[in-house]
């Protein structure tokens, strides 16, 4: 079977857990990924799968600075990303009344970054960035059980992103240096959740630095409009669905959050 073939393969099968929201075992021996080149074969195919049946686009992309011999990098799309609660999303398998998110700084562009021959600077990044909000990824992977996959197939399914919540735009100069600070849920049945974010790579727009240069080595690019988020300041949290819950990122902003359970895409 031809590398094309193996990645509509996969493709064809990540595609529709994604639009049911459900999971299901490993990708079959025949078209599970073995390296990260594969792997981003699969997320492009994926991409053009899901854009086809979907009517969508890549709105936003998710990355980090990579780990050794991993690339932490997936597109975000149009439709799932959302603005105004309550925000609908799949709970966590098994528990319909909880909600899996990651916080985060989302860097939106203003400008192209097209590809070209020449790489980006940093300043021209920087330049080309609008504004900057509080965002939270929404989780959740196509996968019943991650802990037996290994990386690339990971990488192929999105890095277990199924959407993004844009929060309000904050003071983009504060948001460019916040290395870390402290975040507060407050939910409405009385619970409170608090951690001391810390960006994972320390300065929050390093990633936006790589990606962009990552996609123009790619032929790719970043278009005026996308959003980008680059590393959740403290992992995965679990909030309860159907409360409303105000969330406060210290010295940055807060906002009013809640969550329903998705019954379609």
């Amino acid at each position: 079977m031809s590398e094309l073939l193996k990645a509509a393969e996969a493709a064809a099968i990540l595609v529709a857990r994604r639009i049911d929201g459900t999971q299901g075992e490993r990708l079959p021996e025949t078209c599970r990924p073995q390296d990260l080149e594969q792997a981003l074969a699969i997320q492009a195919a994926v991409t053009e799968h899901w854009c086809e049946q979907m009517d969508d686009s890549i709105g936003g992309w998710k990355c980090l600075l990579p780990p050794e011999n991993k690339l932490v990098v997936g597109p975000i799309y149009t439709r799932t990303i959302d603005s105004v609660p309550p925000v609908s999303l799949w709970p966590k398998p098994g528990q319909a009344n909880i909600a899996r998110i990651e916080p985060e700084l989302a860097f939106f562009f203003g400008q192209d970054l097209p590809a070209r021959a020449e790489p980006y600077t940093a300043a021209e990044v920087d330049a080309a960035i609008a504004r900057t909000h509080m965002a939270l990824e929404l989780i959740n992977g196509r996968y019943t059980d991650p802990t037996q996959c290994e990386f690339p197939e990971m990488l192929a399914d999105g890095l277990v992103n199924q959407g993004l919540f844009i929060g309000p735009q904050v003071d983009s100069a504060s948001a460019a240096a916040a290395s870390s600070f402290t975040i507060t849920f407050k939910c409405a049945n009385g619970e409170v959740i608090e951690r001391q974010g810390q960006h994972p790579n320390i300065h929050p727009r390093a990633p936006l630095y790589w990606l962009a240069e990552f996609l123009r080595s790619r032929g790719q690019g970043i278009v005026a409009g996308q959003a980008v988020i680059t590393g959740s300041y403290a992992g995965v949290i679990e909030v309860p669905m159907n409360t409303d819950i105000q969330l406060d990122y210290a010295g940055l902003g807060s906002m009013q959050v809640s969550f329903t359970a998705r019954t379609a895409v």
